[in-house]
């Protein structure tokens, strides 16, 4: 192993919180047993569960608390995070997270224990309290970067562009598209090259657009198994109707803009008519709300085209009116 540099790196843990203050308590406490971890920064989304009091009163003078006035969403939080972070100077790494994720004893440490300038963003292998590996956090291979990959990816499916099992019981690490905000670590030099992550994206998507943007901004992206996070959510993806049935517009119109910035101009139309087709079959899922879910995945394909961020929080909860459930 690598000897720790005399004066290693300043890691920023970002974490960015909505009403979730049982998890929150467990990943902030985490978080500050990790001794060489340098500064928490704790998002608020204008949790309303009693969050704001409890951050007041916690007292830890590595803990900093940034209050948002309105609830801008996860994206919105990282955002306002990344900015916040950057704008003090402190920092030369930050660590993302959402407030049910959080790094194992030890990871902070594994992470500074070798040099990390080969690449300005490096992504976690993050798992579920369970110990199985947490689907919606699988590292990216972009499939529109080469031949194999594409033909790889219309074979297997989301298994053809996402790092497998096998993978993470690798003993180094490989270079990768993107990860997850959930263990994601990136340096100062790359927030410099790439910017900051769309805020105006609320939730979903906004993570794997900020990883492609980082690609085409020149920033090498790694995967290190070595470094492990726990995730508190459930396995299962794709398998139920999406619920609240607002999140069903924000997750289509957001990946159809994930689609267009990895396939491109030209292969983006046919991905779009393929999956359009496929959400449009899932409405008989929606019971008595399926004519919300279509005119939802119609708002969603038409802005995701458009690529239009503007709609708020409160038009799109207004979209999703459902009739009583029988």
């Amino acid at each position: 192993m690598t000897a720790p540099e005399p004066n290693p790196p300043r890691v920023t843990a970002l974490v960015v919180t909505f009403n979730r203050l049982a998890e929150l308590k467990k990943t902030v406490a985490r978080l500050l047993d990790s001794a060489n971890l340098a500064h928490v920064l704790v998002v608020d989304n204008a949790s309303s569960d009693g969050t704001a009091e409890w951050l007041r009163t916690h007292g830890d003078e590595r803990l900093e608390v940034l209050s948002l006035p309105r609830n801008v969403g996860g994206a919105g939080g990282f955002e306002a995070g990344m900015r916040h972070v950057h704008d003090a100077g402190t920092a030369d790494w930050v660590l993302l997270m959402d407030d049910d994720a959080r790094p194992y004893p030890g990871a902070i440490a594994t992470f500074l224990d070798r040099p990390r300038n080969s690449h300005g963003a490096w992504v976690a292998a993050v798992y579920q309290p369970d110990g199985t590996v947490c689907e919606m956090n699988r590292p990216l291979i972009n499939p529109f970067a080469s031949l194999g990959g594409f033909l790889r990816s219309l074979v297997a499916g989301r298994d053809g562009y996402h790092i497998q099992d096998e993978g993470y019981a690798a003993t180094e690490p490989r270079d990768v598209d993107g990860g997850s905000f959930v263990g994601l670590f990136v340096s100062r030099t790359a927030i410099e090259r790439t910017g900051f992550p769309d805020g105006s994206l609320f939730i979903y998507g906004d993570d794997a657009l900020y990883s492609l943007a980082m690609c085409e901004a020149g920033v090498r992206i790694a995967f290190d198994p070595g470094l492990k996070f726990e995730h508190a959510v459930g396995s299962e993806m794709g398998q139920h109707p999406i619920r609240p049935l607002w999140k069903v517009y924000y997750m289509y119109r957001n990946q159809l803009m994930v689609y267009r910035a990895a396939a491109g101009p030209v292969l983006f139309w046919p991905v779009c008519l393929i999956k359009t087709l496929g959400w449009k079959r899932r409405a008989q899922r929606y019971g008595a709300a399926r004519e919300t879910y279509r005119s939802l995945v119609r708002r969603a394909v038409r802005d995701g085209i458009a690529r239009r961020t503007d709609a708020s929080f409160d038009e799109v909860r207004s979209w999703a009116t459902e009739p009583p459930r029988s």
